[in-house]
């Protein structure tokens, strides 16, 4: 849930002699490759208007939804419950992909809530950062003897 008040500003811009309430969330900016928990669907149950229900695949755009959303930095911070929100949301977003335009409004939320754009992240105090780059070997230090008269 996006934490109330005014949302952070970059380090150095914000202008405040208050102290923060809330920090920054920084996650390294690499995709999320670990396990996902819940699995995605591949066929959902449509309740006809007039009654009964049919079998329909799941769309080929909440397929797409579900990869690049599975795959966001920040998800190493999800629990098993944020895991099954997201898959709930997918839901949502079959849903709306086939044509149900009232799931928008739910759909938009929902995404806000998993942190999907860059305001929502920012609503939610979660900063991508550059991963740290590897050094192969220790520093070389010079030897302050070589420099001094003996």
């Amino acid at each position: 849930m996006p934490i109330g008040g005014a949302k952070p500003k970059p380090p150095g811009q914000a202008v405040t002699r208050h102290k923060q309430v809330h920090d920054w969330n920084e996650v390294v900016d690499e995709p999320y490759d670990g396990p996902v928990p819940v699995k995605l669907p591949t066929k959902s149950v449509r309740v006809l208007p007039f009654g009964g229900a049919e079998e329909i695949p799941t769309h080929s755009a909440t397929k797409q939804w579900w990869r690049i959303v599975t795959r966001m930095p920040h998800c190493r911070l999800w629990t098993d419950a944020d895991w099954m929100f997201c898959l709930e949301t997918a839901v949502v977003a079959d849903r709306f992909f086939y044509g149900q335009t009232a799931a928008a409004a739910e759909l938009a939320r929902r995404e806000k809530v998993l942190g999907t754009t860059v305001d929502a992240r920012r609503g939610l105090r979660i900063r991508y950062v550059a991963p740290k780059p590897a050094t192969g070997e220790g520093a070389t230090v010079t030897r302050l003897d070589d420099y001094r008269d003996l």
